[in-house]
């Protein structure tokens, strides 16, 4: 239990000022993007919610209300808590100091009344992060006619659906505002999915050695873990370290490390005297850049087309191969014991075996023998046919219903859940060619038709049911993806597979913080040579759509056990701890390291650096060069003009914005 809650007032009265941002929506997403802003950015935020119980949690006594104001009470206190201990990051102080509480409403939609009465029409930024993409483009387009100036992130699945939502948004924007700056306009709204963005790092805690990618101007960037070097060896810093691992990461009882977990923490951006000295301890390194593949599609279990082993069965394909094996022998024999050619032998051979040939009559005894041997093969030619036909007609019939799982199959894994998540989890694993078996309990889920499509291996059934997962093949899987939207199924079907495999993989989706700590070092200390790792979808894309609504552009996000690192690609200008500063100078451990800086014209960058370069495949042998420059001189001073791609933490990013707001008013 969160323990008692006290109310918070509706405040109807009280309009709030100018300058807030907005955030509406009906899931766990919602709340962590209002503590995202409120806590890490110092934002004023107004949070809309529907009345009542959460309904991806209908088991939890309170109600969308009281889920936030507890998990609001908890931040604060975490944060007086820093406070008094004199914690503070860049010497920046509190950064909430002065900045009211959040704003609690309750409406069931997001109407022009409401958004109004959330004063809509002075907030700098709305999030519509509602879990249904109807409800979301609806109040996208009140909003806009409500405030043209006003900077929009939408939540949608539908990717498509959202590039033309966006252009369509934009051009509201422009027509009501003549004249406005193009960069000013291309981040006035910003189209966002949870899925694509938690998605890589939850496929990523299913392989061994695994790495998180990056896109950045068609090129992409590997962040991979490393384990502590043994004694006598040196570890590889790779093009630079992002991350130092836990203390606890090779403890069986220690838990992941995040914001609260003190010394014993993840580093995010170490500088050289941390690295030397972090002894034992793991590393995320930046690995390579290599060029995206712009071209490269999910594959399919099984490749292209249908191939013999999908259409005819084992036993069909040996009968035939037997036939085909006493075919050639009769060949041979009538080559050794007549005096024809090679393709006139064939060719009697062939007569012989389909009957349509006459009597050797008064030929040598061994034609005769040869012909009647010919006769007895071809008999079993007329079953051999019958049964290829009627396998063909089976596989074509079958073709559109899902495929089970071989029998042979092994090091595979095991996804559960077929929802928003796990469906562009499934589409991850296949780009990395990763075998996969799904297992879904209903039929109708939304990913059964790309699964079909893909012809990966699918169980329906309830995992908590016995047999199911013994029916994924569990025993031979290489991991196990629990990622349906009940922490209670999740840890179910972990602690089941646990107890047929104990060395199983295991990455389970969790809310709750606490919960997936406790659920961590128990199952550590249960398995300790097993991985396990507990992911939170809120918590991986919060930090994303925060900086959307900052106005800035997201590449990336990267977990580091419980805490997340940012990439992403800012304007110099406006920026003084960056600009007129060296590499080297401008890099601060703990909060932001430049890692790039992109050489093109500022009148030739695209908006979109996470975009592939624009391009004719069919003029151009190969993709144009990417202006982002990667081996950087520590000595190379930072102009106004640059832009640059950084790694950052949550909290140092939050600050060079806020520096640019205190820099840049807003108008």
């Amino acid at each position: 239990m969160l323990g008692f809650v006290p109310p918070l007032p509706q405040q109807p009265g009280r309009p709030p000022s100018a300058g807030h941002m907005i955030v509406c929506g009906d899931d766990a997403l919602a709340r962590r993007l209002a503590v995202e802003l409120r806590f890490v950015y110092g934002e004023r935020v107004t949070l809309l919610l529907p009345p009542g119980r959460d309904a991806n949690s209908p088991e939890t006594p309170l109600t969308q209300r009281g889920r936030a104001a507890a998990l609001f009470g908890r931040m604060s206190a975490a944060m007086n808590r820093a406070g008094n201990g004199g914690g503070t990051t860049g010497g920046s102080g509190d950064t909430n100091a002065g900045v009211e509480a959040v704003r609690i409403m309750e409406a069931p939609e997001p109407s022009d009344d409401v958004l109004e009465e959330a004063g809509v029409d002075r907030a700098a930024a709305l999030a519509l992060v509602y879990d249904d993409d109807e409800r979301n483009i609806r109040a996208a387009l009140t909003a806009r006619r409500l405030n043209p100036r006003l900077r929009l992130v939408i939540r949608l699945y539908n990717r498509k659906l959202g590039q033309h939502l966006e252009e369509l948004l934009d051009q509201a924007a422009a027509v009501a505002m003549p004249g406005i700056d193009p960069a000013l306009l291309d981040a006035s709204t910003t189209v966002l999915s949870d899925a694509d963005t938690a998605a890589p790092a939850l496929a990523a805690t299913a392989l061994t050695g695994s790495s998180k990618i990056i896109q950045a101007e068609g090129l992409l960037l590997r962040a991979a873990e490393r384990p502590p070097p043994r004694p006598g060896e040196t570890a590889d810093p790779g093009l630079c370290t992002l991350a130092l691992l836990s203390s606890t990461t090779n403890d069986p009882a220690g838990a992941e490390g995040s914001d609260s977990s003190g010394d014993e923490a993840p580093q995010l951006l170490p500088d050289e005297s941390a690295v030397a000295a972090a002894t034992g301890r793991g590393t995320v390194v930046l690995e390579a850049v290599s060029r995206a593949d712009p071209d490269r599609p999910a594959t399919r279990m099984g490749g292209r087309g249908a191939p013999l082993a999908q259409v005819f069965s084992r036993r069909l394909r040996w009968s035939a191969l037997g036939v085909a094996a006493a075919a050639l022998a009769l060949v041979i024999a009538s080559l050794l014991t007549t005096e024809d050619t090679a393709i006139h032998s064939t060719y009697l051979t062939l007569l012989d075996l389909l009957g349509m040939n006459d009597p050797a009559e008064g030929a040598p005894a061994a034609r005769q023998i040869i012909q009647l041997l010919s006769g007895i093969a071809g008999l079993l030619l007329l079953p051999l046919l019958l049964a290829a036909v009627l396998e063909a007609f089976g596989t074509l019939r079958t073709a559109s219903s899902l495929r089970r799982p071989p029998r042979g199959l092994s090091g595979h894994v095991v996804l559960l859940g077929l929802g928003k998540i796990g469906t562009r989890v499934l589409v991850r694993l296949r780009e990395l060619d990763i075998p996969v078996v799904v297992v879904e309990e209903d039929p109708e889920a939304r990913g059964i038709p790309l699964a079909r499509s893909m012809h990966v291996p699918t169980v329906i059934g309830d995992v908590t049911q016995e047999g199911v997962l013994e029916a994924a093949k569990i025993r031979r899987a290489h991991a196990l993806l629990a990622l349906t939207s009940i922490d209670t199924t999740n840890l179910e079907a972990a602690l089941y597979a646990r107890s047929v495999k104990p060395d199983l993989r295991v990455a389970l989706r969790l809310y709750d913080d606490e919960f997936a700590t406790a659920v961590y070092r128990t199952l550590r200390t249960a398995h300790p040579g097993a991985l396990t790792r507990s992911r939170s979808v809120s918590h991986l894309a919060a930090p994303s759509f925060a900086v959307a609504m900052m106005g800035r552009q997201i590449l990336g996000a990267v977990p580091v056990e419980r805490k997340v690192m940012l990439f992403a690609a800012l304007e110099v200008a406006g920026h003084p701890q960056l600009e007129g500063h060296t590499v080297e100078q401008a890099f601060r451990a703990g909060a932001w390291r430049v890692l790039a800086i992109d050489a093109t014209p500022p009148a030739d960058r695209t908006p979109d650096l996470a975009a592939m370069p624009p391009y004719n495949p069919d003029g151009d042998a190969v993709p144009p060069p990417s202006g982002l420059v990667w081996d950087l001189h520590p000595g190379y001073v930072l102009r106004a003009t640059d832009r640059v791609v950084i790694a950052a933490t949550r909290r140092g990013l939050a600050e060079l914005l806020r520096r640019q707001r205190s820099v840049v008013p807003r108008q």
